[in-house]
């Protein structure tokens, strides 16, 4: 499979969250071309602040493999990571992240920084933006939009 094809997969986990009312955003681990993880938003469902999917995608990938390092291993996430997740990632030690939308907000992979290719820090990783960007992002306007209509609706 090729960065299309597992965007394609984390787009799905992405969908799911969006059926739960969740932001969706979905992500996907792979090692040696398996998916070894996959996990989607949960944030709102757990009010948990930890609760993103690319945190919840490498807490499953840490089993998986029976260990906090995931070299060798590649995150497929449909937004561009925040500094949270950004942060975890670099601890986890994956090597190449492929993300779809940028994240004007938030983003920590290039928009507003990019710690993941910060050499001050221990450890870097690849960084591949915009892999299915207009899917990715257009799920995410469609979501707010159908939100804010929900509750301008509710109002009246």
């Amino acid at each position: 499979m090729n960065d299309q094809e597992y965007m394609q997969l984390a787009i799905l986990e992405a969908k799911k969250a969006e059926q739960l009312g969740e932001v969706p955003i979905g992500a996907v681990i792979v090692h040696q071309d398996e998916v070894i993880a996959s996990s989607f938003n949960l944030r709102e469902s757990l009010q948990t602040t930890a609760s993103h999917a690319e945190l919840i995608a490498i807490d499953k990938a840490n089993e998986h493999i029976g260990s906090w390092r995931l070299e060798d291993c590649t995150l497929y996430v449909t937004l561009e990571p925040c500094p949270m997740c950004a942060g975890a990632i670099l601890q986890a030690r994956i090597p190449r992240i492929v993300f779809g939308a940028y994240d004007q907000k938030a983003g920590c992979a290039g928009t507003l920084m990019n710690l993941l290719e910060d050499d001050r820090f221990n450890h870097v990783a690849e960084v591949n933006g915009g892999v299915l960007e207009e899917e990715c992002g257009q799920m995410l306007t469609d979501f707010f939009r159908n939100l804010r209509k929900k509750r301008k609706d509710s109002r009246l």
